[in-house]
């Protein structure tokens, strides 16, 4: 987990143990949002813009903040991903690779990513050339995505059991992961990660789910 040659809070490369999990193929769509929204559970998607319409029901959805896909992964009866998890799915089970796919520099045939589309796509729109070996889509590129654990600086004193890193009381900002259509090829690395305010909506980002094998 990690990078050697990436940015700084991608420091150090470590090793993480993690138990089995599962793990969304896609990301959440407005047509998967919208069931919770009409069962009066999770609120609406808070910003202006247009993956909040009806016509795109198999568009990531956005404009939800990290409170909001916690509630939607309650309503399912799933969470969202840990950080050593998010990253060990994208890297196919773990393997040193740079990209969900392998070490072949993205392209617009692999991601929707930089200059290729100014927009979000339908989930899996690159199947199956730029998904992880397990079968995973999107796992660079479209949206970027939700995960359960604070954010910190770089990896000193990180868990290695593959649990989410959270702070008692808890942090003031929350991880993201995978870039979005208008991320750089350096931000489609597997160990590219941001951050953002926990209530933050925007339209790059949305979220996948994970959940405990049971």
């Amino acid at each position: 987990m990690g990078s050697v040659n990436g940015a700084l809070f991608e420091f150090p490369a470590h090793t993480v143990s993690v138990p089995n999990f599962e793990m969304s193929k896609a990301e959440i769509t407005v047509g998967q949002y919208r069931v919770c929204v009409d069962a009066g559970v999770c609120p609406a998607p808070s910003c202006d813009y247009s993956e909040s319409a009806e016509d795109k029901e198999d568009y990531p959805v956005v404009c939800v903040s990290w409170d909001h896909a916690k509630t939607f992964a309650a309503f399912v009866g799933a969470r969202l991903p840990t950080e050593a998890e998010w990253e060990y799915a994208a890297r196919g089970g773990g393997r040193m690779v740079r990209y969900p796919w392998g070490d072949e520099p993205p392209n617009c045939g692999r991601l929707n990513f930089d200059s290729c589309n100014r927009d979000t796509r339908p989930v899996c729109s690159y199947e199956p050339v730029g998904n992880t070996m397990q079968g995973l889509c999107d796992m660079a590129g479209n949206v970027y995505e939700w995960i359960e654990d604070d954010w910190h600086d770089d990896y000193r004193n990180a868990p290695v059991d593959g649990s989410a890193w959270v702070d008692e009381p808890r942090g003031s900002l929350r991880v993201n992961r995978s870039g979005s259509f208008f991320s750089s090829e350096d931000e489609a690395r597997v160990a590219h990660r941001l951050s953002d305010d926990p209530t933050f909506v925007n339209d790059l980002t949305g979220f996948r789910l994970a959940r405990d094998v049971p």
